[in-house]
């Protein structure tokens, strides 16, 4: 039992104590992750080297007995200020190269996804058009129960489906202020800002379901804007596009339609009298499409 405990820590140590999901979800995330451990191993040596200089300096300068006055002052110091104004340069540089490194394989666009798909953030929730079979989901915030969110109620947050071990494209974009689109166990967010499309280029090798957060304080319903992403196979993702399709769902929700919580029965938006309000009585945001049922 020692070993297995042993082996698990030293698992954790290695992987930065990052959550376990993380560890390969996606393509990139092994990249996020030993960038992250790397900046804390030379963050550490850098520590420790500092902290070792600055005991010396305490020990071997410190005023002893029978000593009065001050020590001999220098006035610059040649060497050391070298040193000082080198070693900082040489290490910003190497972490700018690794980080612009990276940072450039996951902002790397794929020339031709399988699969498109925009992500529409709300205050507080999130929509998502599947814009490749033409079908939509729509969800408002997590509600708040005595034990906590319930992530799980009924017509309450969204789940976005992605096909395992596909090249997948999502369009980002926001109906009202800025969000952040998030999912931890990626290892990769991205702002989602209005009148502005960024895109994020995945793609996942683990099934499975994760949970995923706004992270970008947006009002009051900023904790409870929780979606899901469900990584399924490519059956399973075709049967949920249908699932989608039987029920009405069908056309895209854009961010043109406007604020989440200016749309009423006066909106000239199709379907705007058809929100569905959380329970401050704003409204979902979008609850219907062009094209489609509302």
């Amino acid at each position: 039992m020692t070993t297995g405990c042993t082996a698990a820590v030293n698992a954790d140590v290695a992987r930065g104590w990052l959550p376990p999901e993380t560890e390969g979800a996606t393509t990139t995330t092994d990249l996020s992750e030993n960038l992250w451990v790397g900046s804390w191993i030379a963050a550490l040596a850098v520590g420790v080297i500092t902290w070792g200089l600055i005991i010396y300096c305490i020990v071997k300068f410190r005023r002893r007995r029978g000593e009065a006055g001050l020590p001999p002052q220098l006035r610059y110091n040649v060497p050391v200020e070298m040193l000082f104004t080198i070693m900082p340069l040489f290490m910003v540089g190497v972490l700018f190269y690794f980080t612009a490194r990276d940072q450039h394989i996951l902002e790397n666009r794929y020339d031709e996804p399988a699969v498109n798909i925009e992500v529409v953030g709300k205050r507080w929730g999130w929509d998502f058009n599947y814009t490749d079979a033409g079908v939509f989901d729509a969800g408002i915030q997590a509600q708040e129960t005595p034990d906590g969110l319930d992530f799980d109620a009924p017509g309450t947050i969204s789940t976005l489906y992605l096909p395992v071990n596909e090249k997948i494209e999502l369009t980002l974009t926001a109906r009202d202020v800025i969000h952040d689109f998030y999912v931890p166990a990626f290892s990769y967010k991205k702002d989602v800002i209005p009148g502005r499309t960024n895109y994020m280029s995945i793609t996942p090798t683990k099934e499975g379901t994760f949970i995923g957060r706004c992270a970008e304080l947006c009002g009051e319903g900023h904790s409870r804007m929780i979606f899901k992403v469900a990584v399924v196979s490519q059956e399973a993702y075709q049967q949920r596009l249908e699932e989608l399709r039987a029920a009405g769902n069908v056309g895209q929700l854009g961010p043109e339609i406007g604020p989440a919580h200016s749309l009423g029965e006066d909106s000239n938006v199709p379907g705007g009298g058809d929100q569905v309000e959380d329970q401050q009585g704003e409204n979902a945001g979008g609850q219907n499409a062009e094209g489609s049922n509302g």
